[in-house]
């Protein structure tokens, strides 16, 4: 299972940093230290761990005005590129500059990731001074907006968020809502005073719902990316409470997680899903939800 978390150990920046090297400056024969600047200490640092705490993707934001962030040495390890990591770090970055009001994210990118970054949203406003004395560089800006924040496939996410609403009342009036798809996460998050219980924490049922529907939106969002569709049911679903949720409900659901059979959909029969959902009180893990779904055949539904 991936995760992304800040380094905060001395351990954890050597092993950051060495990362940041070994990505960005090796290959143009920099020496150690040449990976690092002025900033570093007024940073946010980000980076992606696998299940043995290997660095497997980097980041960094930093602020230039109230208003502006600049994001900055994105990296993500050879072996695992094309699958999402990069825009998790992105993803996690923004979250920072949003919660500190922010209004625009920059960033300077080289012609090779380009259109990684214009998937993520950003859009070319000029040239940039060049990097390492010769590496040309574009000036790349995304105003961040409520929309935006989903990351990719908006339409889809608004219209899954608008679908709940209308099909599931209850799901408002709790406060679910959508934060994130990269389309190897699904993050939802839910209003702690609309579902706080009299010990002030939220209401297990509460989080019950939300990771069913976090789980139930991962499959639905995974059905359009493979152009499929179908009815999802929840046929058994497991939860186990480690903490009570006091600061902010979040639900993240990972595609590592996801064990399905698609291919049966394709061929208009029943398809059995699996997926795990975790959830947390802000960055606390304090719950893990295990569930089992099915996705009926549209014709299969009398």
């Amino acid at each position: 299972m991936y995760r992304v978390v800040t380094p905060e150990t001395d351990e954890d920046f050597e092993k950051y940093f060495t990362f940041r090297w070994q990505m960005l400056r090796k290959p143009w024969n920099y020496p150690l230290g040449s990976e690092k600047d002025e900033y570093e200490q007024v940073s946010h640092h980000r980076m992606i761990v696998g299940p043995d705490k290997q660095v497997l993707a980097i980041g960094r934001l930093h602020f230039n005005t109230s208003e502006e962030a600049q994001m900055r040495h994105i990296a993500v390890s050879n072996d695992q590129q094309g699958k999402g990591l990069g825009k998790l770090i992105v993803s996690a970055l923004e979250g920072v500059a949003r919660h500190e009001g922010v209004e625009r994210i920059v960033t300077n990118s080289r012609e090779l990731s380009m259109p990684f970054f214009k998937s993520c949203g950003y859009v070319v406003a000029g040239e940039s001074p060049t990097e390492l004395g010769s590496l040309t560089r574009q000036l790349m800006i995304k105003q961040l907006t409520e929309l935006n924040a989903i990351m990719i496939h908006p339409k889809w996410c608004q219209a899954l968020q608008k679908l709940w609403h209308e099909a599931i009342p209850i799901s408002e009036q709790m406060g679910i809502k959508l934060f994130q798809y990269s389309g190897r996460t699904l993050e939802t998050r839910s209003s702690l005073v609309k579902n706080m219980n009299p010990h002030n924490t939220m209401f297990a049922g509460s989080i019950y719902s939300q990771a069913v529907l976090t789980g139930w939106g991962m499959i639905h969002l995974h059905l359009k990316e493979k152009e499929l569709s179908g009815d999802i049911v929840l046929s058994e679903g497991d939860i186990k409470y480690t903490k009570p949720i006091t600061v902010r409900p979040r639900a993240v659901c990972n595609i590592e997680s996801m064990i399905e059979k698609f291919d049966l959909l394709a061929k208009g029969k029943r398809c059995p899903v699996k997926l795990q959902v975790d959830i947390f009180d802000d960055d606390v893990p304090v719950g893990v939800f295990k569930g089992e779904y099915w996705v009926i055949p549209e014709k299969s539904v009398s």
